[in-house]
């Protein structure tokens, strides 16, 4: 890589961190935003052989600008198909998904996330979110789940409102005792202040790399549960002038994403 310039936004760091977790000849399932944008610039940069699919059914697009919606015309354009949801989901299914980016209000120790309700009665909550959507089939199928989110308490909790999707449930053999893939499930979480990992014995999250100027004490301070840390914790390798230059001129050049 090259020199690392200093003039990046928290956003700017995370969109890179997600790309350069995608390898060159693998399959990623995303949404528009933030997993688009990590999709666009790994494609750009060292996987040309990513194939994008979209829940709304473009598979490997050609994408010459970012889309505004998973059924946006642009997730079509030059692609191996124009198909449905329902291949999509199948091809999850039939194990060809490597990779999946989801989201969600709420996510705690083993990955679990919440993306339907804040509140203890389902039918009067404080808060109602979309819900599942594809994200419970995604989750549950494809073999390494992504997080891009902002770290804060709030988000990071010991314990869910509602479980919307399975990430390792509530620890070791869980995924496969719910009749689950075993060797599926959450990977990487990336956040504003960190990429966090699972223990491989507890399945439990824990800090792996800390992104410039962040200690893993404001990391804890940010999380509202106990969390680990990796024996060899590293420091993030920040976005490099190219990263930065493909990611503000090609792949958001009216900063939808690395504005916020």
């Amino acid at each position: 890589m090259s020199d690392s310039p200093t003039d990046y936004n928290a956003m700017e760091l995370m969109v890179t961190c997600a790309s350069r977790l995608l390898e060159n000849g693998r399959t990623v399932a995303v949404g528009t935003g933030v997993p688009c944008s990590a999709a666009m610039l790994a494609q750009r940069l060292h996987a040309p052989d990513l194939t994008v699919f979209f829940e709304a059914g473009g598979v490997a697009p050609q994408l010459p600008a970012m889309p505004i919606s998973v059924g946006d015309s642009r997730t079509f354009y030059r692609g191996l198909m124009a198909t449905s949801m329902c291949e999509v989901m199948e091809t999850c299914q039939r194990g060809l998904m490597d990779y999946t980016f989801l989201g969600g209000a709420q996510i705690d120790p083993y990955g679990n996330l919440n993306s339907t309700m804040i509140g203890d009665d389902y039918a009067n909550p404080r808060v109602r979110f979309p819900g599942s959507g594809g994200a419970n089939d995604l989750a549950s199928l494809c073999w390494r789940t992504l997080v891009v989110t902002n770290h804060d308490p709030r988000r990071f909790v010991e314990q869910l409102d509602f479980m919307t999707t399975p990430g390792y449930l509530d620890g070791p053999g869980a995924r496969e005792a719910a009749g689950l893939m075993p060797g599926t499930g959450p990977y990487r979480v990336i956040t504003d202040l960190a990429i966090l990992g699972y223990h491989d014995q507890t399945r439990r999250m824990e800090v792996l790399s800390l992104h410039p100027g962040v200690t893993l004490d404001e990391v804890q301070q940010q999380t509202g549960f106990e969390i680990g840390a990796a024996s060899e914790l590293i420091g993030t390798e920040p976005p490099s002038e190219q990263e930065l230059r493909v990611l503000r001129d090609e792949v958001d050049p009216h900063g939808y994403v690395i504005g916020r």
